[in-house]
């Protein structure tokens, strides 16, 4: 990449570097939640082949998420601490490339887990290393846009969108097997492009003299108030993602009645609001502030699962209230990203981030899929779906003690 390499007079460089930076990062981390989104779209076809229990399968999410927190907070701190961000991104890319094609050779309950354990620990690492990059190289009055496109964009547009069509489509075609091998290939070609075309972003400013050898670890990290609702923030909303992702889909085919090809579009509906909500969600907060649009949207969720339960009309009324039921997925740049970076130290970016990640991963991605398989186990396949609504408004609630962070609303009311 010869356009745009060059640092301006502000110390980043131009801005079609930035924008093929953000662009080409949230395509890798789309590629990232493809891989991640394929065992759940596809559990309608592999749960009776590898005769799978309700537990199991939250069991299965669960696993990704324990790993991809470990790796969130390792990798994180990891890239802040030797500064070699875009190697660490290429051997993360190529590692869940590998553990997609491991999940499409299993032939059993403990292969599958070992292989999700495997993908979570190489895909871990990518969303913290990209949103440091990003805060490293972008001008700080677009960073709420920026980062929510380098989360969101990507992720839904092929993780919630193409993942359940394609993937559901190609499934019933040629097999479930075969569908992991066609969603491992992607992050080859994604690596090969990060190497030759993203630079080495500028080292974090080094600490004068009487900071000179300070640590920042984890619970310094926390005492920060706004690193640390946004964490409980995250594990809230993080499990009412997961759930939703890992037991919706059945709950659809089941328990609802619709078709497979049915389930796709609903779930890919997911898809479509979150890739727009990238856009409009993180840019609103840019205009209005972090702090409404993080209570405000939380609580609209509430429509998601209390329409998969008791809608009545046609599939594209519950396609219609999917849509604006996920917009809640808008704010989770926001409190995995912007708002933490916002409020710590630039030295210390990383380490935030992968706090915030790795907490909601850990809490909410680990815990939550699994007890809400037990719920369903124990009562029916509703169970996961009321917890999502109680999830949602807690996540509201929560939100109104943050601090406002945003330079624009800040320079208003300094104004004021």
């Amino acid at each position: 990449m010869t356009q745009g390499s060059a640092a301006t007079g502000t110390g980043r460089r131009s801005g079609g570097y930035q924008a093929w930076l953000v662009g080409l990062l949230s395509i890798n981390f789309g590629i990232v939640f493809f891989d991640r989104q394929a065992l759940n779209v596809l559990m309608p076809f592999v749960q009776p082949e590898l005769s799978l229990t309700n537990t199991q399968i939250g069991l299965l999410a669960s696993a990704l998420s324990f790993t991809w927190a470990l790796a969130a907070f390792g990798v994180g701190k990891l890239s802040d601490t030797i500064g070699n961000r875009k190697l660490l991104l290429i051997l993360s890319t190529l590692g869940f490339s590998v553990c997609s094609f491991a999940s499409g050779i299993a032939t059993s309950f403990i292969l599958m887990l070992s292989a999700r354990l495997l993908m979570g620990a190489a895909e871990g690492g990518i969303m913290p290393i990209s949103h440091a990059m990003v805060a490293t190289e972008v001008d700080p009055k677009h960073r709420g846009l920026a980062q929510g496109i380098a989360q969101n964009f990507g992720s839904n547009l092929l993780g919630s969108f193409i993942a359940p069509v394609l993937l559901v489509w190609f499934g019933q075609e040629f097999g479930w097997r075969n569908a992991f091998f066609l969603a491992g290939i992607p992050g080859i070609v994604s690596a090969a492009i990060i190497w030759f075309t993203l630079k080495e972003p500028p080292a974090p400013p080094k600490p004068s003299a009487e900071h000179e050898g300070e640590k920042y670890g984890v619970m310094d990290a926390m005492r920060n108030r706004n690193v640390f609702l946004c964490v409980v923030l995250g594990v809230l909303m993080v499990s009412y993602f997961v759930i939703c992702l890992t037991f919706l889909p059945i709950y659809l085919t089941s328990i609802r009645g619709y078709s497979a090809i049915e389930m796709s579009w609903l779930i890919g509906t997911l898809g479509i609001s979150a890739t727009i909500g990238s856009f409009a969600t993180s840019g609103l907060s840019d205009l209005i502030g972090r702090k409404p649009v993080m209570i405000a949207m939380p609580l609209i969720g509430v429509i998601l699962p209390l329409g998969a339960m008791y809608w009545a009309g046609s599939v594209w009324g519950l396609a219609a209230i999917f849509f604006f039921g996920w917009g809640l997925n808008g704010i989770f740049p926001l409190f995995m990203a912007t708002v933490p970076s916002e409020s710590v130290d630039p030295r210390h970016a990383a380490t935030a981030l992968g706090l915030t990640m790795g907490s909601a991963e850990i809490l909410g991605g680990v815990f939550a899929p699994g007890i809400a398989g037990a719920a369903a186990d124990a009562s029916t396949l509703a169970a996961p779906l009321w917890i999502m609504i109680g999830l949602t408004i807690a996540g509201g609630i929560v939100a109104m003690f943050l601090k406002e962070t945003a330079p624009r609303a800040l320079a208003r009311r300094g104004a004021a």
